[in-house]
């Protein structure tokens, strides 16, 4: 069987960071995730939130580099709690518990605008070669030496 699941949105929030009574880290924190299709009489896609759990290095990992509004990819499992609220009733959520969490985009430099930015490609240093960068194996008699 297999429970896994794979996950690319934006973060709500900043994540929450604490630490269980062993001292173990865990992060938790919410992903807004956009459905593949639009329904018909709307035209907008719908957004799904999404609780995330973090443990460990992959939880002190988010809490330093991610924040409200960084896209993020988890890879991780679901996980079905169950529950009695106050009045008696049988209650359910789902989270997903992260094995690894990847950044989304890439990391833009401060002070520039992506949409600006020009980067020229490197020029041509074909002219600085004399020789073939290959040359001619002589292999004798034509046959191969294995």
């Amino acid at each position: 069987m297999l429970n896994h699941s794979t996950l690319m949105g934006r973060l709500t929030r900043d994540p929450e960071l604490r630490y269980t009574p062993s001292g173990t880290p865990v992060a938790s924190f919410t992903l807004a995730v956009d459905r593949d299709f639009a329904p018909k009489d709307s035209g907008e896609k719908q957004t799904d939130f999404i609780d995330i759990v973090a443990w460990r290095q992959t939880g002190e990992f988010v809490s330093k580099y991610f924040t409200k509004g960084s896209m993020a990819v988890v890879s991780g499992r679901l996980q079905i709690h169950e529950w009695q609220d106050k009045e008696g009733n049988k209650r359910r959520s789902a989270e997903i518990v992260a094995d690894n969490v990847y950044f989304g985009d890439s990391k833009r430099r401060e002070g520039s605008d992506s949409s600006t930015h020009n980067s020229s490609a490197p020029r041509s240093n074909e002219g600085d070669f004399k020789g073939s960068a290959f040359s001619e194996l002589d292999n004798g008699d034509g046959d191969l030496p294995f």
